[in-house]
């Protein structure tokens, strides 16, 4: 098979093979490098490429073109190459213009001319989008297919696992592919027996679990060693950030995450103002840039595996894992973050999976195509989701209870949707019903200001209300607030400043210290954390320096 293609697109004759040769000089081990001078030539080249199903990982355009500029020849190439990278080659007073195409989703990156020294100005961006190009590349000519149909919540639930731990693969509509039916009847299977998940040997299961398919991948699910200094439960910001300090700072770490490294986070379609990426990047993108860190640096990552239950002796704690297994340390960290709350309304329970889905990964966007989809929420999560979904969807509602945005969301969010044609906003509105009978089919929804009720066809319900932590396993063993966040050093404290019951060391507990030494708290499920990402990474970098002194 060919190599992935990287196509330069560029006027200039000195310009382009310029370029042409500081890519070769890099890339050319793994990469194709083609070069064209004029729009036309480009799109009959990556016209060509289609017919023959040959792979193109980066398109890289000069934005001043004289027939076509390059950021809508960018544009115009996604339709054919939708999973291609794009980088707008620009001089300095195109900044604006290319932020705005960043803005819009339409290109990953920008190159300012001229890139001298490459290894300064060129490498690095290149080299990161390369990377995340790769991540979900295969090149085999039979990728992990899944065989269900639109409206199975096992679907759901199958997809994400794969998407959110970067895993390629294609879902084949039982209702609306033939080769999908060929397929089971070649493996003598009928419909009646949905979802079959073939993987690339031609092995295949049947309504597995995810731990069964974990396991098919090769996903490490086990710890490999008995003991650790630090055992991080949770592999958010906060988690993989932990794991990141203490392995650096030669801790024995193992990481154990229930589903896929991110945490909530991970489920975010793009982050803009997290430090350090003006262009933004999304949750599974910060995720996988934290895992590769985390593993070099020698923390050893299990996924998927649920942490049951924590037993404390003396000077030693342990993990009790859902297959009953149990891995010991000196100290834990729990970072085992929040979920969105439920939304408690009549008809909803029984089409989760269905139509009706608590948060959104970058999958499900393209599920949606040419869709009427509606979000209940408006903080940060639902904003950002609400933007990705613009660019599939027909039509993207947003449902607030409050009379404004401004309440919830950061600026730069509002500032966007603002200015996306098929985004509406409705303020002081709520969900009092859905309906569906095998799937979501409409949902109700009432104006508190008004008391207008309409009833409004919907074939999808995005849900981001409020968190919930993920600590109902931990409430024998360390205090929480009335809602179940984990109450940490201060917070212990009572009104006359006495020690937590129990508590016996002289000292008082460490800021992100529980009420049990040597079981410390960071992140979204921490009592009074502030809910961004970049807090929470800090948490967890400060969690592994208290324990340093607890270890001390």
């Amino acid at each position: 098979m060919e190599k992935p293609a990287i196509v330069i697109v560029d006027a200039t004759p000195e310009i382009v093979q310029q370029l042409k040769h500081d890519l070769e000089q890099k890339y050319s081990d793994l990469f194709r490098i083609i070069a064209a001078q004029s729009s036309q030539q480009a799109l009959d080249i990556l016209k060509k490429m289609s017919v023959f199903n040959e792979p193109v990982a980066l398109l890289i355009a000069d934005e001043q073109m004289p027939e076509v500029s390059g950021s809508d020849l960018l544009r115009v190439s996604r339709e054919q190459f939708p999973q291609a990278k794009r980088i707008l080659l620009i001089s300095y007073m195109d900044t604006h213009a290319a932020v705005h195409e960043i803005n819009e989703g339409r290109i990953d990156y920008y190159i300012v001319k001229p890139w001298d020294p490459p290894e300064q100005c060129l490498y690095p961006a290149v080299d990161d989008i390369l990377t995340g190009w790769l991540i979900t590349y295969d090149p085999s000519l039979t990728p992990l297919r899944v065989i269900d149909h639109r409206w199975s919540p096992k679907l759901y639930e199958i997809g994400r696992f794969l998407a959110r731990n970067q895993v390629p693969y294609q879902w084949l509509d039982i209702e609306n592919r033939p080769d999908a039916l060929r397929l089971l009847e070649h493996l003598n299977l009928n419909r009646r027996k949905l979802p079959v998940v073939i993987f690339p040997d031609g092995s295949y299961l049947v309504n597995p679990e995810l731990l069964q398919i974990a396991d098919k991948l090769k996903l490490k699910t086990h710890a490999e060693k008995p003991f650790y200094d630090l055992i991080i439960i949770g592999s958010g910001p906060a988690g993989l950030a932990a794991a990141v300090y203490g392995a650096s700072e030669g801790l024995s770490a193992l990481l154990v995450e229930r589903e896929a490294p991110g945490g909530q986070a991970g489920l975010s379609s793009r982050i803009e103002n997290y430090l350090g990426f003006p262009t933004g990047l999304s949750g599974g993108e910060l995720a996988r840039r934290a895992v590769v860190q985390a593993e070099r640096f020698g923390a050893e990552i299990v996924t998927p595996q649920k942490a049951c239950r924590i037993k404390v002796n003396g000077q030693y704690r342990s993990v009790v894992m859902q297959d009953k297994s149990e891995v010991y340390c000196h100290t834990l960290l729990l970072a085992c973050g929040v979920s969105y709350c439920q939304l408690e309304v009549p008809g909803i329970s029984s089409l989760v999976g269905a139509g009706v889905y608590y948060g959104a990964s970058v999958s499900e966007a393209i599920l949606c195509k040419n869709e009427d989809v509606y979000i209940v929420g408006g903080a940060n999560s639902a904003g950002q989701a609400a933007i990705y979904f613009s660019k599939y969807a027909r039509s993207v509602t947003m449902l607030v209870r409050a009379d404004s945005l401004a309440k919830d969301m950061s600026w730069y969010l509002i500032n966007q949707i603002n200015h996306t044609s098929n985004i509406t906003v409705k303020t002081n509105t709520r969900v009092v019903a859905v309906h569906g009978k095998h799937h979501l089919e409409s949902i109700t929804i009432v104006n508190d200001q008004s008391q207008e009720e309409q009833t409004l066809p919907a074939a999808s319900l995005f849900i981001f209300i409020g968190t919930e932590p993920h600590t109902g396993w931990l409430k024998r063993t360390v205090k929480c607030d009335e809602r179940g966040f984990i109450l940490t050093g201060p917070d212990l404290m009572n009104a006359e400043h006495h020690k937590p019951e129990h508590w016996q060391l002289e000292r008082d507990p460490f800021y992100l210290e529980t009420n049990v030494p040597g079981i410390f708290a960071a992140g979204d499920v921490r009592h009074g954390s502030i809910k961004r990402v970049a807090s929470s990474v800090g948490e967890g970098s400060m969690a592994v320096l208290l324990i340093h002194r607890y270890l001390g």
